[in-house]
């Protein structure tokens, strides 16, 4: 005879995909607005391994699929719940010298954790979380510097010091070649350091990440602009036998409307540079001339214009709006940047476009005229195309406008290299495989090739470029 069941309902623990990660530690929004501190403060020991745990440990992790510089997320995850801290960073620096970075500014929610298997069905792993845990926890232990292997004795010339540049230096200096990089600005980041505020990118974390690099024995120049310093036929006559360009996207674009030349007109380029990298908000400590307005339209739905604008509003406006010519749902924005604009108090204007800007007797913006638009079909973006509502028309009092509707490839370089083929839109030209360029034995990597993108995809593309390099170096 069969025992009886047991009627008592047995006790499950949670399962993974269900359980919550835990919320990121960040200032108060009051507070942060007042400063220019990192917001988001970082996982503490229990948190990531609480997070840690919750990984299912595939057998076929997706997860690494889904990562551009191709880190082996899988076998970080298991070192950290051994609590090897060590091991967990060491296996991430095989593949990526910019744990820190990308810890902090990788979309990872779109790409690593977007493979999880856990989001599926509900909460994926927090992998950048941790990853910028273990960085900070090696800066704080000592950061451990890998054996070398034996000095091939060929040298690379890398032009821009973005995180394609920096990338491709640290995997060639892995692999033995001698890296120099040649940065055209007065400090090595690129776009890390002039494009992404101190409140989301510390300047100490990229300075920090570029030490580690001169650790492996890459090189720097600063105020090197080349194509006017040094051609490539010079750097070829120095001795170096491959060139990668990787100079980024630093040509902004505007609107086409009356207006865009008065006073108080930005890009977000502009903006971003003289606060960021000429430190116009340490202001009398630096004398950077910035407008800081009290009114301040921000045009556009990226990470640009969400720094733009949440930086306003650090420099003293009492009003910031994003003006957006789609809905919440197109914005190209990270959720979670979108969410500290909000929770700070910019105002997001949706569905809205400028026609004009209107100024006073003086040449300085008092206003700005706007349409209000619909959503009719997707476009070539498979976004829904706005469009303009007639008679809808509306100004705004505002004194500054910041316009983050995107950048152009770097115009510099190309506009003084001779036989560089580039597009109709100035990217350059590249073989889809092997990268290389027009020009034999130069390579190009990042915004360079198409326009603006993100930090972890140009630093997958410097990863692809340095592998390239590689194999036409070993076979000199």
């Amino acid at each position: 005879m069969a025992p009886p069941k047991n009627k008592e309902k047995t006790h499950e623990l949670p399962r993974p995909w269900l359980i919550e990660p835990p919320e990121m530690p960040q200032q108060d929004p009051k507070t942060r607005i007042t400063n220019f501190d990192e917001v988001n403060l970082g996982y503490t020991e229990e948190q990531v391994l609480q997070e840690a745990e919750r990984c299912m440990a595939c057998k076929n992790p997706k997860c690494v699929g889904g990562c551009p510089v191709e880190i082996d997320i899988d076998r970080f995850l298991e070192a950290v719940r051994n609590r090897d801290y060590r091991k967990a960073i060491r296996i991430i620096k095989e593949k990526n010298s910019l744990p820190a970075i990308c810890g902090r500014v990788c979309p990872q929610e779109t790409q690593c954790q977007a493979g999880c298997i856990l989001s599926k069905k509900g909460n994926a792993i927090e992998i950048g979380r941790i990853e910028r845990f273990l960085a900070d926890w090696e800066r704080e232990h000592g950061v451990e510097v890998p054996k070398l292997p034996k000095a091939s004795g060929r040298r690379v010339a890398i032009v821009g010091s973005g995180p394609a540049g920096l990338t491709a230096a640290g995997d060639l200096a892995l692999l033995g070649h001698q890296a120099k990089v040649f940065e055209s600005l007065h400090e090595a980041g690129g776009v890390l350091v002039y494009g992404i505020p101190e409140f989301r990118l510390p300047k100490a974390i990229v300075k920090a990440e570029v030490d580690y690099l001169k650790e492996l024995g890459v090189e720097f120049q600063l105020n090197a602009f080349i194509g006017q310093l040094y051609s490539f036929d010079d750097l070829f006559a120095q001795g170096y036998d491959a060139i990668l360009l990787a100079s980024g996207a630093g040509l902004p674009r505007f609107m086409k409307i009356p207006g865009v030349n008065l006073i108080g007109s930005y890009s977000s380029n502009e903006f971003l540079t003289r606060v960021n990298l000429m430190r116009a908000y340490q202001f009398p400590g630096y004398d950077t001339p910035i407008i800081r307005g009290k009114a301040v339209a921000v045009i556009g739905g990226g990470n640009a214009a969400m720094d733009s604008a949440r930086t306003a509003l650090r420099l003293g406006a009492s009003k910031v709006y994003i003006v957006y010519r789609r809905s919440e749902n197109e914005m190209p924005v990270r959720r979670e940047e979108y969410y500290h604009a909000k929770e700070e108090g910019v105002d997001f204007q949706f569905l809205s476009h400028p026609i004009e800007l209107i100024g006073d007797d003086y040449g300085r913006i008092k206003a700005m005229k706007c349409l209000r638009n619909c959503l009719g079909e997707p476009d070539e973006s498979g976004r829904c195309r706005p469009e303009p509502i007639e008679g809808s028309e509306f100004e705004m009092a505002v004194d500054t406008v910041i316009f983050a509707i995107g950048a152009s490839a770097n115009p510099s370089v190309p506009s003084c290299t001779p036989g560089l083929e580039c597009d109709r839109w100035g990217d350059v030209m590249v073989d889809p495989e092997t990268l290389e360029t027009s020009i034999a034995h130069v390579w190009a990597a990042g915004d360079i090739t198409g326009g603006e993108g993100t930090v972890i995809a140009a630093a997958g593309e410097g990863k692809r470029a340095a592998r390239s390099i590689h194999a036409y170096l070993e076979s000199l």
